[in-house]
């Protein structure tokens, strides 16, 4: 287990090598549909990076860069032994041909997926649907080159399975972790500005598995969701949403029937959730949603991200300068890649028991979690930091090399 975070170094020379060049970026393309797809390894360690794959139309290389840059710095962050990297598939995931496109971008990384990178669910394709490409290409499980190299492959991929299908309040542990961790980001946020949480406001853009999620935990803590958003609009209550009831009125891709509405909810446009009036905003659906052109309609006084890539450069500096900090994605949605590889690892779910596995995950998530968030706003109520700098000095790592360090029991 990691000890409690200390001071946090300000030197340049502590700053890991995230803002650097990837060391690897790959292009393929589809022969069937012409659908591109790209692969981004930012950095390796012990000869692994870590880093889920995506597919929406209008994926582009740049934007998978991005997000493997993101996904290094979040493994840092939260000190895990792997790299950064990132798959990213130009495509409609709602399409048919969807699986078929998927699983032929798996077979062409083949070389990688078995040696060197371990992928899982991002926007558009749920770990459900990367686990049966998996299957279908005789590798069983999305985690495949972490769990060869284990001492025991069929005990850490039965841990694996039983970790993922734990169910817990609010559905499977592996589908509602990343979702707990940004919910304790928030309630770090509300504790670090000394807000009562019963009386703590909080808007979600996206209610798919990370910002659903988050509602979930966010509402059972106590805290007030005032809104959220889905791909058809804006629903809104100034008194408090029923997030459970919403919930399960979703269909499969994370949109709300809006024919069953509980009474008192606002339908409003889509874009509206940006301007809600609340404590805390949460954009979990898509990355740069927030822009220089809508970072002025931000209405909330702290930002937390749980959409990777959540806020542009640009706007994070207007934010700021407004005084709302950005709690960044590589700490504030780091939960589920980072329980992911304590799963790995065994430092959760050694006992191969629900109960055991779900309560030394949240216990351990939430712990890390709100160490994090302290130093980070608390730089920033002290210094005016922004929270992303703090978080980039708190990732000091030795990020290459290390080829041979990585033990999987």
């Amino acid at each position: 287990m990691q000890e409690p975070l200390g001071a946090v170094p300000t030197t340049a020379a502590s700053t890991p090598a995230v803002s650097q060049d990837p060391m690897l970026r790959l292009t393929w393309t589809d022969r069937v549909t012409d659908a591109r797809g790209y692969l981004v390894v930012h950095t390796l360690r012990s000869g692994i990076a870590t880093g889920g794959t995506r597919m929406r139309p209008g994926c582009t290389l740049g934007e998978v860069e991005d997000l493997a840059r993101g996904m290094a710095a979040k493994t840092a962050a939260f000190d895990l032994p792997v790299g950064g990297a990132k798959g990213g598939i130009d495509f409609d995931p709602k399409d048919p041909r969807a699986f078929g496109v998927l699983q032929r971008f798996m077979a062409a990384m083949r070389p990688w997926i078995e040696a060197h990178w371990v992928t899982a669910e991002d926007l558009g394709v749920p770990q459900h649907l990367v686990d049966e490409v998996f299957a279908s290409l005789g590798m069983g499980q999305s985690y495949y080159s972490a769990i060869r190299r284990s001492t025991d492959p069929a005990r850490t991929l039965e841990r694996v399975r039983k970790g993922l299908n734990a169910q817990v309040p609010g559905g499977l542990l592996g589908d509602v972790i990343g979702g707990y961790g940004v919910a304790h980001a928030c309630l770090g946020a509300a504790r670090s500005h000394r807000w009562e949480i019963e009386r703590t406001t909080v808007s979600i853009q996206g209610v798919g598995t990370m910002g659903g999620a988050a509602a979930w935990y966010l509402h059972e803590a106590g805290m007030k969701v005032v809104a959220v958003a889905d791909a058809a609009g804006t629903l809104h209550d100034p008194a408090g949403l029923d997030v459970p009831a919403l919930l399960d009125l979703r269909d499969a891709y994370g949109e709300i029937d809006r024919t069953r509405l509980p009474a008192g909810v606002v339908a409003l446009p889509r874009a509206a959730v940006v301007g809600i009036e609340a404590d805390v905003f949460v954009p979990a659906a898509i990355s740069y949603a927030i822009t220089p052109d809508n970072s002025f309609d931000v209405a909330a006084k702290v930002v937390v991200e749980a959409a990777n890539a959540a806020t542009t450069p640009e706007a994070e500096a207007m934010l700021a300068a407004r005084g709302i900090p950005v709690v960044p994605d590589f700490v504030a949605n780091a939960g589920a890649a980072a329980w992911a590889w304590w799963l790995l690892l065994g430092w959760v779910g050694m006992e191969h028991n629900d109960v055991t596995t779900a309560e030394d995950s949240f216990r351990l998530l939430r712990t890390q979690m709100a160490e994090r968030v302290q130093v980070l706003l608390g730089r920033w109520h002290a210094e005016g930091v922004r929270p992303r700098e703090t978080g980039l000095q708190m990732a000091v790592s030795d990020l290459d090399g290390q080829e041979n360090t990585l033990v999987i029991p």
